[in-house]
């Protein structure tokens, strides 16, 4: 079921309901550029996945075909509440992996290098993560989740961890020890070492406080969103290639044919010894952290609000209509999505001169 489509006007009317409740407190937690880019990279991964979901759901398939030890039935319920438990233990794993393997972190960065913090974020998702993120889920078809309800569970499990990337909700109590909450995913978007690579649950916070990966939010450590390795632009295309241009740089530029396969598996942040010599990379003092930001002039935000509206329709249309569209009309509708997205970014990019 394809509960994502129909979730997306509720999107878009919490992220109104956040705004009016910045006013109503007095507090700004969105910034155009910044929202404008976590949306468009959003609705690029959901169009990009139009044309790439068949990766996932084809070797899910084959899996369960030639691999399933059980044959479940999508008629129990206990089949979906496992397969909804299940599936988040899964993505815990790739989720960690993501923070802690280059090539997994080169898709899932996408997702932190908004440097604020609000419903918006929870849209700013990855467009390469299909390339690696189904071999996780494989578990769920050897122990015989049927196709639907795996898909079925994703998307539920996708939905829930909208809510929690907004600022205006307190820790929750008791909730706090078994599902993931506003407050400990915030931890989990922070840059600041105490909160570095923590939380990676989807739905449940246990799965962390099992592995050791657990970290509460603390009031006397302030967090600061965003990864150590600023983006520094507000190009969704970029965006999703900034990672993989630092790991193919590092691996042209290493001197070992060795260091030039493994740097991709390698540990996150792990560089061989000469590239780091040679081009050290000096990461930001947080005591002195200032968000990216560029300034445009009314005329130019005006341009890039219709054109960003404009692109959301297209993308919208595309998601409306995907099961009818020939993959033609699909690819041209990506690749005008693509273009769309270089188009609103160069008002910034002429703002700072490049």
């Amino acid at each position: 079921m394809d509960f994502i489509l129909y979730a997306v006007p509720f999107f878009f009317v919490l992220i109104a309901v956040e705004l009016l409740a910045d006013r109503w407190r007095g507090v700004s937690n969105y910034r155009v550029a910044d929202a404008i880019n976590s949306i468009s990279t959003g609705v690029l991964s959901t169009t990009t996945g139009l044309l790439t979901k068949g990766v996932g759901l084809v070797t899910y398939a084959l899996a369960l075909k030639h691999l399933a030890l059980f044959e479940l039935s999508a008629d129990s319920v206990w089949v979906w509440v496992f397969a909804f438990v299940f599936y988040d233990f899964c993505y815990y794993w790739l989720h960690r992996m993501g923070h802690e393997r280059n090539i997994l972190w080169a898709a899932h960065s996408v997702h932190h290098q908004s440097e604020d913090y609000n419903l918006s974020t929870a849209l700013r998702q990855t467009s390469t993560g299909f390339l690696l993120s189904w071999i996780f889920y494989l578990p769920l078809a050897i122990a015989g989740v049927p196709l639907l309800v795996f898909v079925s569970v994703a998307a539920l499990n996708l939905l829930y961890q909208f809510w929690v990337h907004t600022r205006h909700i307190p820790k929750l109590g008791w909730f706090e020890w078994f599902f993931v909450t506003p407050s400990n995913h915030r931890a989990h978007h922070a840059q600041n070492a105490l909160y570095m690579d923590r939380n990676y649950g989807g739905v449940f916070i246990v799965w962390d406080r099992l592995f050791g990966s657990f970290q509460e939010e603390d009031d006397n450590e302030p967090v600061i969103f965003g990864v150590t390795t600023p983006l520094a632009s507000w190009n969704p295309i970029w965006a999703n290639v900034q990672f993989y241009a630092q790991l193919w740089a590092d691996a042209r530029r290493a001197e070992s044919t060795w260091d030039k396969l493994r740097i991709w598996f390698m540990r996150t942040g792990w560089r061989p010894a000469d590239v780091a010599a040679k081009y050290p990379m000096n990461k930001p003092d947080l005591s002195q952290f200032r968000k990216f930001e560029v300034q445009l002039d009314g005329r130019q935000l005006w341009y890039v609000a219709l054109q960003f509206c404009v692109y959301i329709a297209l993308g919208s249309y595309l998601m409306n209509l995907e099961p009818s569209l020939p993959t033609g009309a699909l690819v041209l509708g990506w690749g005008q999505w693509r273009w769309g997205c270089s188009c609103w970014a160069w008002p910034w990019r002429i703002a700072r001169g490049r």
